[in-house]
């Protein structure tokens, strides 16, 4: 089997390009924000607090997370039987996310969820830390980002489009927040692994930062 690692800040793009990039090759897509995002959509549910560390892990044993793929490529994620793909989307998920992936408990109730699909399929998975911690052997390893501003404005148009518009300042304090939380934190911090391709995508639009993914996969397995 195949792995093919994406990590990177929130709102590089990591999650669209990867799922477009999985579908010409064939591969499964793996977005593991979204399994996070999960849990943290949970703790916005249930009205925890999402830095009340105990609580949070006390909760887990009680979630059936399940991730499916709609026949339009779509990852859909399931929380105890529910279809909860558009709630984790949420703008106050988004934080909470933040603060629930960095206790280490978390992180290792989702690792072995995580590694099966990578066992069982040629996978492109996307997240903080799959080249360093989750899949530290993968064929091909890439770090994917772009600044912090242009970050903001393509996560402005998406909001816009689903009809949840933020401020541009808003959502830059927000990222840039994340940003910190994400690569300061004790477990598996966000950071490109020694053996990752570095892909700046500030200048690209979508079709150029795709074709530059392409060839960095294509360059690397021989495809």
């Amino acid at each position: 089997m195949i792995s093919i690692a994406i990590d990177g800040p929130s709102g590089a793009g990591k999650s669209t390009l990867a799922r477009s990039v999985a579908a010409k090759l064939g591969y499964l897509y793996v977005d593991t924000g979204a399994i996070y995002r999960t849990i943290a959509y949970h703790t916005y549910e249930s009205g925890i607090d999402p830095k009340d560390e105990d609580r949070v892990l006390a909760a887990l044993p009680g979630l059936d997370i399940r991730l499916t793929h709609g026949p339009e490529g779509l990852q859909h994620m399931l929380l105890n039987g529910r279809d909860v793909t558009k709630d984790i989307r949420l703008p106050e998920v988004s934080l909470r996310a933040s603060a629930v992936s960095a206790y280490p408990g978390v992180r290792a109730f989702l690792l072995e969820m995580q590694r099966q699909l990578a066992r069982s399929n040629n996978v492109i998975m996307d997240g903080r830390d799959i080249g360093t911690v989750v899949l530290p052997d993968a064929d091909v390893k890439i770090f994917l980002t772009a600044s912090a501003e242009a970050r903001a404005r393509r996560r402005m148009a998406e909001l816009e489009q689903r009809g949840t518009p933020q401020p541009f300042e808003t959502i830059l304090r927000e990222i840039e927040e994340r940003d910190y939380n994400d690569s300061h934190r004790a477990a598996a911090p966000l950071k490109q692994a020694e053996d990752a391709v570095l892909l700046d995508t500030t200048a690209l639009d979508f079709r150029q930062s795709e074709e530059a993914l392409l060839a960095i996969i294509r360059e690397r397995i021989k495809l």
